[in-house]
């Protein structure tokens, strides 16, 4: 029996080497993916209101002091810049009235811009009042939070901090049926479970073992579960048509763009352009803005992001199918009795 032929040293080395430099370089790609967005986070075009008697003045006013930063959008009355708001059209309001100006937010959207918008309130201060009074400031207009965010989670950390696991988990269980369930339809059955399964878990735990999120548990669930589902029939379905590549590249698309620009901490408007837009065409921008909406907005402004959470999900479904056909169609390895006999 003859031996196999192990690797020289020189082989072994460059391997190493390789390996470590890779890891590296995955190392650096990861602490920027990561840390980005969050050291680049401004108001870019924000969608705001404003709203009530010289609403047009305002406008021109916050367009000249700060250019970029906000999409100012004027409304008649104080009643149609609380709907914007809670129909998800704007993030705020500036609402003009003879006894001065008040400034609505809605911290539910984003916790960050409504903290933002509130400290643009101390630049629009009451008419008459100290104000007239030599070296006396005026006082800052009010703030009135529309749609508040969870009481148990009034600066949405805890909200934000649960799509990574929810992306990471998706990934898990996406390599777990690749490697250990070998035929490919029982991964497409796994992955549907694992979806079910994980968006009732992930929603009881939002809803109610955590408090994070408002409003029914099964819409909840529901699109966690269709956040799940997106995530791990991509990464699934890749690995079905491409192979262990197709694994590598599902879970990078999903952790190092998709989760670093879902903007679930902040807000789509707040990252550098174009990629918090590009953020909400992946499954974790797309199930965190649902997961909002859903829960605190009655399900406005849902038609994207349950679009492309569908998408994905459907797609790597069919790429899981495909994968099946494939394998079935592939030349069984042939027998021993197929084989030519061996010579004496």
């Amino acid at each position: 029996m003859t031996a196999t032929p192990r690797p020289r040293r020189g082989a072994l080395a460059r391997r190493a080497l390789a390996v470590a430099l890779g890891a590296a370089l995955l190392q650096a790609l990861m602490i920027t993916a990561f840390a980005w967005p969050s050291a680049r986070i401004a108001p870019r075009e924000v969608p705001i209101v404003v709203a009530g008697p010289g609403a047009d003045a305002v406008a021109s006013r916050l367009d000249h002091e700060r250019p970029g930063m906000f999409d100012v959008k004027v409304r008649t009355d104080e009643a149609s810049a609380r709907k914007a708001l809670t129909d998800r059209e704007a993030y705020g309001a500036i609402v003009t009235a003879p006894a001065g100006p008040h400034v609505l937010v809605a911290s539910a959207a984003s916790p960050v811009l409504a903290q933002q918008l509130g400290q643009l309130a101390a630049a629009l201060p009451k008419p008459g009042g100290a104000a007239d009074a030599p070296g006396h400031a005026a006082p800052p207009a009010a703030v009135q939070d529309v749609v508040p965010a969870a009481h148990d989670d009034p600066r949405g950390t805890g909200f934000g901090a649960m799509v990574l696991p929810l992306v990471m988990s998706a990934i898990v269980g996406a390599v777990l049926l690749t490697m250990i369930v070998q035929s490919v339809l029982w991964r497409f059955v796994g992955v549907v479970v694992f979806a079910v399964f994980g968006g009732l878990a992930v929603g009881w735990l939002a809803r109610y073992g955590l408090s994070l999120l408002p409003g029914s548990y099964l819409e909840i669930a529901g699109v966690a579960g269709l956040g799940v589902l997106a995530c791990t029939a991509a990464v699934a379905g890749l690995a079905a048509v491409l192979g262990r590549p197709g694994l590598g590249l599902g879970g990078l698309t999903m952790m190092l763009i998709g989760n670093p620009l879902s903007a679930a901490t902040s807000a789509p408007e707040l990252l550098p352009r174009p990629w918090g837009e590009i953020g909400q065409y992946l499954p974790p921008g797309a199930a965190a803005t649902l997961l909002r909406n859903t829960a605190f907005f009655d399900g406005a402004q849902m038609t994207r992001p349950l679009a492309v959470l569908l998408a994905w999900g459907l797609g790597g479904l069919v790429l899981l199918a495909l994968g099946s056909l494939r394998g079935r169609r592939s030349p069984a390895p042939a027998t021993v009795t197929d084989r030519e006999p061996a010579l004496a």
